[in-house]
């Protein structure tokens, strides 16, 4: 490790992952129906093992809000400790599925849904933090769907949180958005200060200190205990052992244990390879990642996390876009954020209590205008329809449902259009006066008979027409049924024909 490098890059940004992993952890720990501290096991274990054993360069793994649902349905069913045994299992599965080579699915998702799912996580940021920014933290953070387990959806919760909001929290929220564009300025960074001082670090520090002078003086603007970090408070190893809860080994013998992880597995895995492909993306460097090590990495994880209580776990888009925000140069900084979480919890929960949720808020809006900038809606359109229409459709649809149903319905837009652009490829026509050449140029099959009936009918009577199949490895027997067709008719209608063959 080049340690002036670390120094000045990969620690700083695991401090920023540090601080914005925290209360995700915690939020989606309560959202899962699971104790605090699984989250924070979780988030601890993704950092140091996925960091030691994935390839990949700035992912950040923790906890995930798309496995709430799953997960807060499981507990219930199994109980918190058989459902343990599940996630552990499902950690074998996707080391399974790591040396079966199935990491190439994440290949097969195109670059214009990618960049949607990255705009869209931008935005969901923006609206699920503006509440928390008021001081109004009725919904869990890290909550990433458009429905919401409090009743109410995205738009609901923030019209909502405009009748509830806390004077004092907005006042923190927007000094710390003041500090992160000042800290951020091109022209201060080019001071070491402000390179190695991370500026969400200053951005917690002073929204304690202005909480704490509102206890003091405005004690009507001071954010409550309700809206600031919830953690337990781990004081001597009695507690820490009350916090670890153990997999129950003897619920093997239920099929439900096996349906639950395959499920965890199989979500958890695309999770992954999505978010992978969005961090290569962002990655400065364009490194790419190997995706059969990294499920293998992932799995790991999963069963350390079961065996130690912890949730089960993915890469994180919201962590790793931080990441990739703060600077990080390598994977130390996933593993510092780690280590950082670890002995934070351990060694000052009573400080990180007095972390006003507004200030984080703030950190995670920046992050999310960082993710959703203009300029990338006008670079895609110019890159035409093919390209704008499954972009624009990730983005709603994950911005109006959740992550994976959104990327989804924006892959079918892909595959539509690249079905569309073969399609018109597979068949050239060139015509002069009433002379015609069509060429075959790859493989035609039945999905190519509407468009080439339609080319049969334009062709007028009287009509020379050379049909050039000599390029075409393949040719359907649909459509070998409908060039006889054509010859038929042809003969009714004066047309010349010449066949040039395989």
């Amino acid at each position: 490790m080049d340690l002036k490098k670390y120094v000045s890059h990969d620690f700083p940004a695991g401090v920023v992952v540090f601080l914005v992993a925290l209360p995700l952890c915690l939020g989606i720990a309560l959202a899962s129906g699971a104790p605090l501290f699984s989250g924070i096991i979780a988030g601890i274990v993704g950092g140091i093992v996925v960091g030691t054993i994935s390839k990949s360069p700035l992912s950040v793994s923790g906890p995930a809000a798309g496995l709430t649902t799953i997960v807060l349905a499981s507990i219930h069913d199994l109980g918190y400790p058989a459902f343990l045994l599940s996630v552990v299992i499902a950690g074998i599965f996707q080391l399974l599925l790591g040396y079966l080579r199935a990491g190439s699915i994440g290949d097969f998702f195109p670059i214009s849904v990618i960049k949607g799912m990255l705009a869209s996580i931008g935005l969901i940021l923006i609206l699920k933090q503006l509440p928390h920014a008021v001081g109004y933290d009725a919904d869990f953070e890290g909550d990433e769907d458009f429905f919401q387990a409090d009743s109410h959806n995205t738009i609901s919760e923030l019209l909502e949180s405009l009748n509830a909001f806390s004077m004092g929290a907005i006042i923190i929220a927007a000094i710390s958005l003041a500090v992160l564009l000042i800290w951020n300025n091109s022209r201060l960074q080019r001071y070491k200060f402000f390179q190695f001082i991370p500026a969400p670090l200053i951005v917690v520090v002073l929204g304690i200190v202005i909480n704490l002078l509102f206890q003091n003086y405005v004690p009507a603007w001071a954010v409550q205990d309700k809206h600031r970090v919830t953690l337990p408070v781990i004081s001597n190893i009695s507690d820490l052992a009350s916090v670890i809860i153990l997999p129950d080994v003897s619920a093997w013998v239920n099929p439900k244990i096996y349906l639950t992880a395959a499920t965890i597995a199989i979500v958890a895995s695309l999770e992954t390879l999505l978010n992978i492909g969005a961090c290569d993306k962002m990655d400065p460097y364009r490194r790419i990642t190997p995706l059969n090590r990294e499920l293998k990495a992932q799995g790991t994880a999963n069963i350390i996390s079961g065996l130690l209580g912890g949730l089960p776990l993915t890469s994180v888009v919201v962590r790793s876009s931080a990441n990739v925000n703060a600077g990080a140069k390598t994977k130390a900084s996933a593993i510092t954020h780690g280590v950082i979480l670890l002995a934070a919890v351990l060694l000052i929960p009573a400080v990180l209590q007095l972390i006003p949720l507004a200030c984080l808020a703030g950190v995670l809006i920046f992050t999310g205008f960082k993710l959703t900038p203009i300029v990338l809606y006008k670079e895609m359109y110019k890159k035409g329809p093919d390209q704008f229409l499954p972009f624009v459709v990730t983005v709603l649809a994950v911005l109006f449902s959740n992550l994976l149903l959104g990327v989804f319905l924006g892959l079918l837009v892909a595959v539509f259009f690249i079905l569309k652009t073969n399609f018109q490829r597979a068949i050239i026509v060139v015509n002069q006066n009433d002379q015609f050449l069509m060429r075959f140029t790859k493989d035609v099959s039945f999905l190519n008979k509407s468009t080439l009936r339609e080319i049969f009918h334009k062709i007028p009577e009287n009509a020379s027409v050379v049909i050039d199949k000599s390029q075409a490895n393949f040719i359907d027997n649909d459509i070998k049924e409908i060039i006889d067709d054509f010859i038929e008719t042809s003969k009714l209608k004066n047309i010349q024909i010449e066949l040039k063959r395989i």
